[in-house]
């Protein structure tokens, strides 16, 4: 017989089997646990569909700093029925975690103290890494290309710009030619993955002359081994969408952050990369919407440039590193929840 559910945060109405039969539960949150901190006010903030009530910065909790209105993690701009589906998602964690006698997060205490005071019962046992696990082959959504690591062998030590965007950001033909000419521009080697969905319902097509003027700058694939090459000593920054993962993976390599979130809590983890732990920069639109190549390279060119940024980033990566070594907060919290397992079987 079953003695404890675990349920990830999406799928947290499972959590009402357990409920049910009696069992001890604990929800997974995939993301940062500021993220879910900030969403559980009881405040009248947005109407049922997660609409903001009005836009600007709000406070909502004394223990966090204040957040945009467009930081809302069930944001999706221009996209009101996935964001409606999001905020449903939401509603049903925040619901859960009442009844919940633990919730896990791929996070760690010292990176994010206020928002997991902030939590009851929550437990970050992060950074969650498969590079942590020697001989383990990471899942994968699409094949990767590990020719990328002996590419990289090859540059210079911190000279590689890493363009990753996930598994769900889409660009519009406009926009990928932008970022295109932005890497070329930067005159920098670069590794940019172009998974075959990146655009906008169109085959993948380049600027005119693009591949034939940068076979010696820089190397494109569709799936990269990420946590490898951010590793990797070549890699010098990463233009990154922001997905939890992704920042986990660079934070805990030290890797300098140019931000391009796309939707829910990439916004909010921009935020936090930029302005609270300061390991990055962001990226402005133009009046259309797009973000130009000059911008790409400028950010670029300042980023790169940005000591301080640099030592933001080696100061939390060794912090990352000590959290899962024995006696410290992610290891312990691992070992209070597997203690508590063992009480109850």
């Amino acid at each position: 017989m079953a003695t404890c559910f675990i349920a990830h945060a999406t799928i947290a109405w499972a959590l009402d089997t357990a409920k049910k039969m009696g069992v001890k539960m604990a929800m997974f949150w995939p993301s940062a646990v500021a993220a879910f901190a900030l969403s559980l006010t009881d405040a009248k903030i947005t109407d049922h569909n997660g609409v903001p009530l009005k836009s600007g910065m709000i406070k909502i909790s004394p223990k966090l700093p204040a957040m945009s209105t467009d930081e809302f993690i069930w944001s999706v701009p221009g996209d009101p029925i996935r964001r409606k589906i999001l905020f449903g998602y939401i509603s049903c964690a925040k619901k859960t975690l009442k009844i919940c006698n633990w919730l896990l997060c791929s996070s760690f205490y010292e990176l994010e103290p206020l928002a997991c005071d902030s939590i009851p019962n929550v437990l970050p046992i992060g950074p969650l890494l498969w590079i942590n696990r020697p001989g383990k082959a990471a899942a994968s959504l699409w094949p990767e290309d590990s020719t990328c690591l002996k590419w990289l062998d090859k540059q210079p030590s911190q000279s590689v710009i890493y363009v990753a965007f996930g598994s769900i950001a889409i660009f519009s033909r406009c926009q990928f030619e932008e970022v295109a000419l932005g890497l070329e521009l930067a005159g920098r080697p670069f590794l940019w993955v172009v998974r075959p969905s990146l655009l906008d319902g169109s085959v993948i097509k380049y600027p005119d002359g693009f591949l034939e003027r940068v076979p010696n700058q820089g190397m494109i694939i569709e799936w990269a081994p990420q946590e490898q090459v951010l590793a990797h000593r070549a890699v010098a920054c990463f233009l990154s969408h922001c997905g939890w993962n992704s920042t986990i993976e660079g934070l805990s390599s030290a890797v300098p952050f140019l931000c391009w979130p796309y939707f829910a809590d990439q916004f909010l983890i921009s935020s936090y990369i930029c302005d609270f732990w300061k390991v990055g920069l962001g990226l402005k639109q133009e009046a259309n919407g797009n973000i130009s190549r000059h911008e790409i390279k400028r950010n670029l060119d300042q980023l790169l440039s940005d000591s301080g940024i640099r030592e933001n980033g080696l100061q939390i990566k060794e912090m990352a590193g000590k959290s899962l070594i024995e006696r410290e907060s992610s290891r312990k919290n691992f070992e209070i929840f597997i203690d508590q397992l063992k009480c109850i079987i």
